[in-house]
């Protein structure tokens, strides 16, 4: 099909949930990708943080195809050596213990619901309140929904269910009052993606958790975008004191192949019992075997000293443009690889505009340009993309 047909097809045939972009892209190697028209483009956008090790990596590819050659799936009444090494892997990188495999951080949210109220009812039978943060995203299920404390995502869902609360992100005056002996768990995101890349006070995270240890609340971070290397750290919270009692991952987990898994200490895991939860598809094995290649080209290819250093030069350039152009860059934000420009007004043209220059770049919360390009591009890279901005900014 032509480009002309694909867009037909999909407008007879698909459900009108996405605001798609005009083009059709067919392949992709390293940071870049390609329409089907033959043009190529910078991808900072990556799946959004999927494509941690971009596309094509020959490591991936080859774990993916060696793995399909062999078993792509067989049911969770049996065992796989993959999936126990993933299970490992996740548990010391954590330091955590056990580890539940899903399908998509939306699963893995859910997951990380049911087993705290689960928990919750182990201590009384109304310790069932979950709080979470005003401008989270946690997924699109009717439980990760509802903890999504958004009300665009909401409308015409209603009923929602119950036993959720909401309060302002990086407020702890706020949490506190909130917070009681009925709160079985407190969600929130070390830093919110689809909210605008919001970075929370230096202690936050440390006051969350002393707060939710007062109450014998469990703290849990939603890592599917913050994890997986995307701030420097395996998990973002590493660059604080502070350990959850459950962390989520998803999206750079399997650099492109679909999974999630939850992840809990031993106290709370103890929770459920066979037959409380569980997924058909939930660490196949060809999953796993993705996720362990991804595992391991981060370890050996040291990509968490990249995302450090190429990090650090890329808000270097970022706030070089915010001082170029501050009618139109108010504030340059974020850590590791996942950071945001805050602009004076709604960013879908600047992005447009990129696009037609040859870069993939996001704009989430209206008005914040995202970059979460993969781990493993170099400052080069961020020059292609810096050097388009500046087309494009100058002209805006």
């Amino acid at each position: 099909m032509n480009k002309e047909q694909i867009f037909q097809t999909d407008k007879e045939y698909y459900m009108p949930v996405f605001a798609r972009y005009q083009i059709v892209l067919s392949h992709g190697e390293g940071p870049y990708v390609y329409d089907i028209d033959g043009k190529k483009y910078i991808d900072f956008l990556a799946g959004i943080a999927v494509n941690v090790l971009g596309h094509a990596h020959p490591a991936l590819t080859a774990a993916v195809a060696q793995q399909a050659g062999k078993l792509i799936h067989c049911s969770n009444l049996y065992y796989t050596e993959e999936q126990a090494k993933l299970a490992k892997s996740l548990a010391e990188l954590s330091g955590l213990d056990k580890v539940f495999l899903a399908n998509s951080g939306a699963e893995a949210n859910e997951g990380a619901i049911k087993l705290a109220r689960k928990y919750g009812k182990t201590v009384s039978a109304d310790k069932y309140e979950i709080i979470t943060a005003e401008h989270g995203f946690h997924g699109r299920t009717m439980a990760t929904l509802t903890a999504t404390a958004q009300p665009k995502y909401q409308q015409g869902y209603e009923p929602l269910p119950g036993g959720f609360k909401y309060v302002p992100y990086n407020d702890i005056n706020a949490l506190t009052e909130q917070v009681s002996e009925k709160t079985c768990a407190v969600i929130l995101e070390p830093i919110q993606g689809e909210g605008g890349v919001n970075t929370p006070d230096d202690n936050y995270i440390d006051q969350v958790r002393a707060l939710c240890d007062k109450y014998g609340a469990l703290l849990i971070f939603d890592e599917i975008q913050t994890g997986i290397g995307r701030t420097g750290k395996m998990f973002a919270y590493q660059h604080s004191n502070t350990k959850p009692d459950i962390v989520t991952l998803a999206k750079g987990l399997g650099g492109g192949v679909p999974i999630g898994a939850f992840i809990a200490s031993n106290k709370v895991a103890q929770a459920f019992a066979p037959g409380d939860h569980g997924s058909t598809f939930g660490g196949n094995p060809l999953a796993c075997a993705a996720a362990n290649a991804v595992l391991g080209v981060i370890a050996e290819q040291n990509l968490l000293q990249n995302v450090e250093t190429v990090a650090k030069y890329m808000l270097d350039e970022l706030t070089k443009l915010q001082n170029k152009y501050p009618q139109i860059i108010s504030q340059v934000r974020g850590k590791g690889l996942m950071l945001g420009v805050k602009l004076t007004k709604p960013g879908r043209d600047i992005v447009n505009a990129c696009m037609e220059q040859g870069a993939i770049i996001n704009c989430t919360a209206g008005d914040v340009l995202r970059f979460v390009p993969p781990l493993n591009i170099t400052k080069a890279h961020v020059d292609e993309v810096i050097t388009i901005l500046d087309k494009v900014m100058a002209i805006a």
